[in-house]
């Protein structure tokens, strides 16, 4: 959807605290771009990275005895510089194993040269270890405050934590994908906790609409075949522009408010919805692929294909043209 468009629509929201990002690049777009609000960056850096960072006012994430570092970086900028401490409670990914985090984090709070703005850690979405994480990252915690080390805030919770861990928010949590208004997962969607909305569409126009006889085919291997005499619509998108294989044969577009099934094979730059006996559709008419109404939500298509709901909103072509309404 473009990381610019949706930091600017988050800018002047009083809940959003900042931002988080993973790739260094997507950081330095953002200020070049104008954004004020504080940006955690979450991946690895150079000393000239870093250096770069702080002239943006980009806070690193830290996880290595990188300490000396940010002692040469101080007396350069002639400032202390804020870190947010990533602990591995358990997920293997990045982060100081939690057994060697209080060390680590003691050696940063000792240091001049840094100031720990916050504590982190990242859950396994596993739900009975999540309850293990959190224990570790609670005594972890409860350690460091008991000499008085500075945590700073302390945030473990993306999108699916939100709604299993109310224990877990902390200071803060880390939506991703419930920022757009989507499920990650069709329990969460049934909990009250929240109603989310799709923030997004994916929508083309009708291209071709005809009508072939029984036994005549459609699709790369004729993966169809019509049992009777029916009508059948040409869409203008394919796998090329993220739109997955797997929907053909489960899930449904929604043209003039009714939904059609997606039919033989979803090719590079096109699919084939089946209409029915009678010519319902035209050339031009507006196909939503999903939206925010039931039955064309992702999550509609996730249950119907098993089609994760990131596969069908973050491979995306950034390529397709965008409408911000």
């Amino acid at each position: 959807m473009g990381l610019v468009n949706i930091a600017q629509i988050l800018e002047d929201l009083n809940p959003i605290k900042g931002y988080a990002v993973v790739k260094l690049n997507e950081a330095f777009t953002l200020r070049d771009a104008g954004l004020k609000k504080p940006i955690l960056h979450m991946g690895s850096f150079s000393e000239d990275e870093l250096e770069e960072m702080i002239h943006r006012n980009i806070t690193p994430m830290v996880y290595t005895p990188i300490g000396s570092m940010f002692d040469r970086m101080a007396e350069k900028f002639q400032r202390s510089i804020p870190v947010h401490m990533c602990v591995d409670t358990g997920l293997g990914r990045v982060g100081v194993p939690h057994h060697q985090a209080g060390e680590l984090i003691e050696d940063f709070a000792r240091r001049n040269s840094v100031e720990i703005e916050g504590t982190m850690m990242t859950f396994t979405e596993d739900p009975d270890f999540d309850r293990v994480q959190i224990e570790r990252f609670k005594e972890l915690i409860a350690k460091l405050k008991s000499k008085d080390v500075p945590v700073g805030m302390m945030h473990a919770a993306s999108t699916t934590p939100i709604f299993m861990h109310h224990d877990a928010y902390f200071d803060m949590v880390r939506p991703g994908m419930g920022i757009y208004g989507i499920y990650p997962q069709q329990e969460q969607r049934k909990n009250a906790l929240m109603n989310l909305l799709p923030a997004m569409s994916v929508k083309g126009r009708v291209l071709y609409v005809k009508k072939i006889r029984k036994g005549e085919s459609a699709g790369y291997g004729r993966t169809y075949v019509a049992e009777d005499d029916v009508w059948i619509a040409t869409l203008p998108i394919g796998h090329a522009d993220g739109y997955q294989r797997r929907a053909a044969g489960c899930a449904k577009v929604r043209i003039n408010e009714k939904l059609y099934p997606v039919i033989a094979s979803v090719s590079a730059s096109h699919c084939i919805v089946e209409i029915g006996k009678e010519q319902e559709v035209h050339v031009g008419d507006t196909a939503i692929f999903y939206d925010w109404q039931d039955g064309s939500r992702p999550e509609d298509i996730n249950a119907a294909c098993d089609i994760s709901v990131y596969d069908l909103t973050m491979h995306l072509s950034p390529l397709i043209p965008k409408l911000f309404v």
